[in-house]
């Protein structure tokens, strides 16, 4: 599907009826790797509208020339979910770049969310600010590898932490995402605001998923704003780097779900007014034109 925004075209995929959650890639990827990562968690949960976008630069949306900077990448993904979303509520669920984008939609939209995924999330745009632990494999399967090799899916061996098939099967997955590689490099990785310098918590459930031996956003970070989510689970998984819901899949799957109940528990039993984020300003000069 395409969304016509005014000054960019937005591809996204979705599926299912009811409650619309927002689905954000991480980078270079696109919506493909989103929908290995949390279809499954929906095939005997009915009432989600899942909403799976590229966002600008990957996939089918174009790295438009006047896109420079993290903060004009949030903006076209706020102009899509006002058209798309149309001012319903809304839950989102990020992985890593996806995750950073997340936390400036909460920054900007947060009255108007009733849930948040921060699958092994980005913390700090600087990668060289963050605390990362050492390149470490816990499960060798040379199968696994001969067979990665064979698919040209390599890079497996500098990432994955527990060679496995969920893992193979995901980088079988991700292998059809596409980016635009002059994009990436043109595009300035970090908001130009303080993304957790919220007016007030966070209220609703959130998750956040990270990999013990994650060595490219590490862990130790995202503790340092747990306390912008009072109703956050926050689970540091041991045998799981940056691709998580793939070396713990059984795990990933029941907290993603458990989340998903107390999503729908929050919704059923909280009274919710949206009336355009009247008391959800963040502390910033900025404008929101939503």
């Amino acid at each position: 599907m395409e969304c016509e925004l005014d000054r960019i075209t937005v591809h996204y995929e979705a599926f299912g009826e009811g409650r619309p959650i927002l689905m954000l890639h991480g980078m270079p990827l696109d919506h493909n790797a989103m929908i290995f990562e949390m279809e499954r968690h929906f095939k005997e949960r009915s009432g989600w509208k899942r909403i799976y976008i590229d966002m600008p630069g990957h996939g089918k949306t174009p790295g438009v020339e006047w896109i420079t900077s993290t903060d004009q990448v949030l903006k076209v993904v706020e102009e899509f979910v006002n058209k798309v979303i149309r001012g319903k509520r809304f839950v989102v669920a990020g992985t890593s770049y996806g995750a950073y984008i997340a936390r400036g939609i909460v920054y900007h939209k947060g009255v108007q969310i009733d849930g948040l995924l921060l699958n092994v999330p980005s913390i700090l745009s600087d990668n060289t600010k963050r605390t990362l632990p050492p390149r470490i494999v816990l499960v060798k399967n040379q199968t696994i590898m001969d067979a990665a090799k064979t698919e040209n899916v390599m890079w497996l061996e500098d990432m994955c932490v527990v060679q496995n098939q969920t893992v193979l099967d995901y980088a079988r997955a991700i292998q059809q995402s596409e980016a635009d590689a002059n994009f990436l490099d043109r595009v300035n990785y970090g908001f130009s605001f303080d993304v957790d310098r919220l007016p007030q918590p966070f209220p609703a459930p959130t998750l956040f998923i990270m990999g013990r031996q994650d060595n490219v956003v590490g862990y130790r970070d995202a503790w340092s704003v747990l306390e912008n989510y009072p109703r956050a689970t926050f689970v540091v998984l041991d045998r799981a780097g940056h691709l998580a819901l793939g070396e713990q899949s059984g795990l990933c799957s029941a907290l993603v779900k458990e989340w998903l109940d107390r999503v729908e528990e929050w919704v059923s039993q909280t009274p919710h007014t949206f009336s355009r984020r009247a008391d959800y300003l963040p502390q910033t000069n900025q404008t929101d034109e939503d």
